[in-house]
């Protein structure tokens, strides 16, 4: 499938956010990379931007989706922005990391992070969501560009609407690499990236960005 953005948006950023990524790691302190990944730091804020901004192009494909076309395409995009609405919510504790309110005694009990948010306070809303998440990425990412260039039958054609074109590999294998790279640190007792879950945080919702920002330009121009 053809890239629907410049190859900047999909090549070169991914590509120059891992290259400054690294020279942080190998140039800065554990206390500073640490300030970094904090609440409120780039990497949360370029997340939290990141996946607002997915849902608003959730929302406004919706606002103009052609709805007497392919209504389960409709509900595939409602599902999107809503999961969306829900990360950015959490992202930012639903405002009080924006309006810095204290949490209620009672959430305090429940919250491992005593946050306003929900994904703090079971691994069924933070872990298995994220899991699914990373299996999506993995799935449209990278393994099929791999099956539509050595085995294109196996995907069905009634669905290729919803799947990612195959420029969201490099973000998708960038993710990959940041799991596994932390995975082998952290067998050998050693560190590569300080926080490398919020590093591929940044990548998967990033990936989710450009998918639906792909998915709105085949809608609005009837690609579909």
């Amino acid at each position: 499938m053809d890239a629907p953005f410049s190859r900047f948006w999909w090549l070169w950023l991914p590509l120059l956010i891992m290259a400054a990524q690294l020279v942080l790691e190998f140039t800065l302190d554990s206390r500073t990379l640490s300030i970094l990944h904090s609440e409120g730091g780039p990497h949360e804020t370029m997340q939290t931007l990141a996946v607002a901004a997915a849902l608003v192009v959730a929302a406004i494909t919706l606002l103009r989706f052609p709805y007497a076309q392919r209504p389960w395409l409709a509900l595939w995009v409602a599902l999107a922005a809503l999961c969306c609405f829900y990360v950015t919510g959490e992202e930012i504790s639903w405002g009080q990391h924006l309006f810095h309110w204290a949490t209620p005694g009672f959430w305090s009990g429940i919250n491992d992070q005593n946050e306003t948010n929900l994904h703090n306070t079971s691994s069924w809303l933070d872990q298995k969501p994220r899991l699914l998440l990373e299996l999506g990425v993995l799935t449209g990412g990278i393994l099929m560009p791999l099956i539509r260039r050595f085995r294109p039958a196996l995907l069905p054609a009634r669905f290729a609407a919803i799947y990612p074109p195959d420029c969201l590999a490099v973000t998708a294998l960038l993710a990959l690499a940041v799991k596994i790279t932390d995975t082998v640190a952290e067998a050998l007792h050693v560190s590569i990236f300080e926080r490398g879950s919020e590093v591929q945080e940044l990548y998967l919702f990033y990936f989710v960005l450009l998918y639906l920002l792909a998915l709105h330009n085949r809608i609005m121009k009837k690609k579909v």
